[in-house]
């Protein structure tokens, strides 16, 4: 059976956090290809230290003296992404940092497998297991604390951008303790904030009188009470950050990018991954399948896995997960989803529109539980396939 009161702990990253620098720069290699070739294939890593962003991973364009071309292109490209988040530290600095660039064309035992051929379609790009996720905790379909861990790291990087919090710097971690009653989301028990500050004589009061307003401006009225324990930079002094202060990699943060540990993760990363890589677009096919079961008030709480095998069209297996607050059979859900949605890879990103410059967004504050954009990012965060599952059911 499962529990109606409990305590649930989820996480959050800012754009300048180490692993997020490089989940944005890979994100923005990724938008420039697609930019310049919706078919364009990336696969890209970053890491990041004090002083130095070493870029590799494999990409494709079909005219090859293109793809040399746009390798110089690179190095500005990560240090615009650093300038956009903040960095202009003595070590991190977006002009002084240095940028190695090793991306190299793709493996064509890969694409071998990917590409569509005479006697075959287009195939996964990997083989792997994808889930999504949507309860009815709050409007946008997400798990209550990982939604608002990232809604608090996410204004107080508008503040701090805006100019009305000049003493903030981009480094930022965020840890919302959220109390269930009756398995609803009515209370914070404890606030964890720890952010990047400009001065050495600055405390963690000092900083909590910052930050608490806008922790309070985001959260449910009566979410924070006088039981509520805050610990905000409860090391002491935050001056040091970033890479500077942390080595960085693409895809380290995968609960953080997902649902906070409220839901099963299949293990493989998002950013740097163009659509044909089933880790991030059947992930997202799998959240807009879950979201839109929920939507359509089948269940409160929805699980879809899917899995595929690389150079295989259609998915291996599809799994439905109601946990007990199913309106129909799980069997039913599943049995109408492949009728209603093309899951093959090619169907996957023509329906959610995957192959545009839409990535570079989604690099911090969480790839769900976003509004849908007019120009197709977040995509899979729409409920337009409501009707058409109450129909199939």
């Amino acid at each position: 059976m499962p529990r109606d009161n409990y305590i649930f702990t989820s996480e959050s990253v800012s754009e300048g956090h180490p692993d997020k620098v490089c989940d944005r720069i890979s994100d923005a290699v990724l938008d420039a290809f697609l930019t310049e070739e919706p078919e364009a294939r990336v696969a890209c890593e970053t890491f990041a230290t004090s002083g130095l962003v070493v870029i590799g991973g494999e990409v494709g364009l079909s005219d090859q003296e293109r793809l040399k071309d746009y390798m110089g292109r690179i190095g500005q490209i990560a240090r615009d992404c650093i300038r956009d988040i903040g960095y202009e530290q003595e070590k991190f600095h977006w002009n002084t940092c240095h940028v190695l660039n090793f991306l190299h064309e793709q493996s064509m035992d890969i694409a071998q497998g990917v590409n569509a051929a005479e006697n075959k379609d287009e195939g996964a790009g990997d083989q792997g297991i994808m889930f999504g996720y949507a309860v009815t905790e709050t409007p946008e379909l997400m798990p209550a604390p990982i939604l608002y861990a990232h809604k608090i790291l996410k204004r107080l990087s508008e503040a701090r951008k805006t100019g009305a919090e000049p003493l903030l710097r981009p480094d930022a971690k965020s840890q919302l303790s959220v109390r269930y009653e009756g398995g609803k989301p009515v209370g914070v028990t404890s606030v964890v904030l720890s952010t990047q500050h400009e001065s050495e004589d600055q405390t963690s009061d000092d900083i909590r009188a910052i930050v608490e307003p806008y922790i309070r401006e985001v959260l449910p009225d009566g979410w924070l009470t006088e039981d509520t324990v805050w610990h905000v930079n409860p090391t002491g002094k935050f001056v040091i950050g970033g890479p500077d202060g942390d080595a960085g990699l693409t895809g380290r943060k995968i609960i953080v990018d997902t649902y906070g540990g409220a839901a099963p993760h299949g293990g493989g990363a998002f950013s740097g991954k163009d659509p044909t890589k089933v880790d991030r677009s059947a992930a997202y096919a799998a959240r807009y399948l879950a979201k839109n079961v929920v939507a359509a008030g089948l269940a409160e709480r929805c699980t879809i896995q899917l899995s595929y095998a690389i150079g295989v069209s259609q998915p291996l297996s599809i799994y439905a997960d109601t946990h007990g607050t199913g309106e129909v059979d799980n069997a039913a859900i599943e049995a109408a989803i492949p009728r209603i949605l093309d899951l093959s890879p090619r169907g996957i990103r023509e329906h959610l529109q995957l192959n545009k410059p839409i990535y570079q967004r989604t690099a911090a504050y969480g790839h769900f539980g976003r509004e849908p954009d007019a120009d197709g990012g977040f995509s899979w965060e729409r409920t337009d396939l409501v009707d058409a599952l109450k129909a199939a059911v």
